[in-house]
């Protein structure tokens, strides 16, 4: 009789465990570690970071890198005086030339000596893929105040200057089947320069002057700065992050889309 009733009780217990097992939720899955985008492999990483991601990433880096350079300093140490006196060997040079046609309305302009750059700028980078995928074009405006003084430091004239160069970016492999990003064609835009007065409305003798420096400014000031510019563009490619490099020239090899257009 005891061990009937004893099982009987065995029974019970064991329906009630049964029964609270039932209702204890199950275990959760492992969920995998996050992981570090920078240490994603090559092929895969461009996968990680979205097309804004990558644009916005070159664009930052080839700003930071042309200003650690010290692109604001060559623009503003450019030899634009002596170009424009020299004129190429032309008698008087360039600026002579403009003075000696203005210099019978405004004698004092035949004393002017010095023309210095002030304020260089790096604007905000744009950057557009080519309609096949293979190549980008970054252009890179510049602006610049350009101040024409007498011996005197007397300020005449105060010229604001803005300037775009586009720099074409091709990515290649080398014989060792390492990915590199270099640089294209490098050149001003056409049209990009633009020069006004800063400092108000001019009487008509010095917008005589003011045009005729606009004029020979076009001639030569989009060659000194191109020169200026294209070999930091080179030089700050060859040391941009290896992870950005691989990622963006894996899509410009195979031609895919990745500067969203706007």
């Amino acid at each position: 009789m005891f061990q009937i009733g004893g099982l009987i009780v065995f029974c019970g217990l064991l329906a009630q465990t049964t029964a609270l097992l039932d209702t204890l939720p199950l275990p959760l899955e492992a969920l995998p570690l996050p992981v570090d985008p920078t240490l994603l492999l090559e092929g895969t990483a461009a996968q990680a970071l979205s097309p804004t991601d990558l644009a916005g990433s070159l664009t930052d880096a080839l700003s930071t890198g042309l200003l650690s350079e010290g692109l604001l300093g060559s623009l503003e140490n450019l030899p634009l005086l002596n170009v424009l006196k020299t004129g190429g060997g032309t008698s008087g040079g360039l600026f002579g030339g403009l003075l000696g046609k203005v210099t019978s309305v405004v004698p004092l302009l035949n004393k002017i000596i010095d023309m210095k750059i002030t304020n260089p700028q790096l604007l905000e980078l744009g950057l557009v893929q080519s309609p096949d995928g293979h190549r980008l074009y970054v252009t890179i405006p510049l602006g610049l105040t350009l101040n024409v003084n007498t011996p005197l430091a007397i300020q005449l004239l105060k010229l604001a200057v803005k300037l775009n160069i586009t720099a074409q970016v091709l990515a290649v492999k080398n014989e060792e089947g390492k990915i590199h990003l270099v640089l294209g064609d490098c050149t001003h835009s056409p049209g990009s320069l633009q020069i006004s007065l800063l400092n108000g409305f001019a009487p008509l003798p010095i917008q005589g002057l003011v045009n005729g420096i606009s004029s020979i400014l076009n001639q030569v000031l989009p060659e000194l700065v191109q020169g200026e510019v294209c070999p930091l563009v080179n030089k700050v490619l060859s040391q941009l992050d290896v992870t950005l490099v691989h990622s963006i020239a894996d899509l410009l090899i195979h031609g895919l889309e990745f500067v969203i257009k706007v």
